[in-house]
């Protein structure tokens, strides 16, 4: 597949429901890729940060990867997350996605110390060639702490098999102009794509290549409507969608859209599994939050 058409349209990822001691549910798991390949979503989001990849070992990230490629795979496409704090350790995550039937990577700087720019290239370009997948840049300064410069997303533009960027919402909402900025300076090959799903409406409007979403992991219907809108450039249909998403959108914003998912998925019956620890579960007032934000938007899903 041309990493183009990979890093394209509404990439929905799930949460990785596993027990406390970290062992995945291969059943849960399956039943969440097939929500999502049911609603047609362009790719699959495996491991992301809503997959809390940070908290599984290699050998249940593996196991994630194997589960995926039987349930969904040549399917739907396949981008799994390979950050760790090393870079041995990404490597090798690489070559086992790769091994295991992946289609494309996403790669976050994980680091306990501060790194520098040089550091993250160098550190981008080991990971990059320890396969030949394409690998989309993860800038997730909210949970890694680094801000990835303009000048160092080029750069890496340039790497072998570094193919598209999963950007955060611009801080002064400009979408357009960002995009404008980087793709003066990359390749036409290279996908932009963007997360924070309150801003995925606007960013796909003004022309971002891809939203990568955390709702579209649990409710994949609603979130593949809105993305299929605004890359129509339905502009009132994307906003009519958009504004049922308002109330978890601000339950996202509050709680942070992780804990949030956890809840979705108890709410919905699709898996028991607790937030992993020291991460703890929203407490029942604040469930009911949720569970009143995603009733409308179940409708959408009936819907569609």
């Amino acid at each position: 597949m041309a990493p183009a058409v990979l890093f394209e349209g509404l990439s929905a990822f799930p949460p990785t429901p596993a027990d406390m001691d970290g062992k995945v549910s291969e059943d849960a798991l399956s039943r969440l890729l097939e929500r999502i390949r049911v609603a047609r979503a362009d790719s699959i989001g495996l491991l992301g940060s809503t997959g809390a990849y940070a908290f599984l070992s290699r050998g249940e990230r593996r196991r994630a990867v194997e589960t995926a490629v039987e349930c969904v795979g040549g399917r739907v496409p396949l981008i799994v997350g390979v950050g760790a704090l090393r870079t041995d350790e990404a490597q090798a995550l690489a070559r086992d996605a790769k091994e295991a039937g992946a289609d494309g990577l996403l790669l976050a700087p994980v680091s306990y110390t501060p790194l520098t720019e040089e550091e993250v290239y160098q550190h981008f370009v080991a990971v990059a060639g320890a396969s030949d997948l394409p690998l989309c840049i993860y800038n997730n300064p909210g949970t890694t702490k680094f801000v990835f410069s303009e000048e160092l997303i080029v750069r890496l533009s340039q790497v072998p098999n570094i193919a598209a960027v999963k950007m955060p919402l611009p801080a002064d909402g400009d979408f357009e102009g960002e995009i404008a900025r980087l793709r003066a300076k990359t390749s036409a090959a290279f996908a932009i794509g963007y997360s924070g799903d309150w801003g995925a409406a606007d960013a796909l409007l003004s022309g971002a290549d891809a939203w990568f979403s955390v709702v579209g992991g649990l409710l994949p219907a609603p979130a593949s409507k809105l993305a299929r809108a605004a890359k129509a450039g339905d502009r009132a249909e994307a906003h009519r969608i958009d504004m049922a998403f308002q109330p978890l959108w601000a339950l996202f914003k509050e709680f942070g859209s992780f804990r949030v998912m956890y809840a979705i998925g108890s709410i919905l019956g699709l898996f028991q599994a607790l937030p992993p620890r020291p991460i703890l579960p929203l407490g029942p007032g604040d469930s009911v939050r949720v569970k009143q934000a995603v009733q409308e938007l179940i409708d959408i899903q009936e819907c569609s």
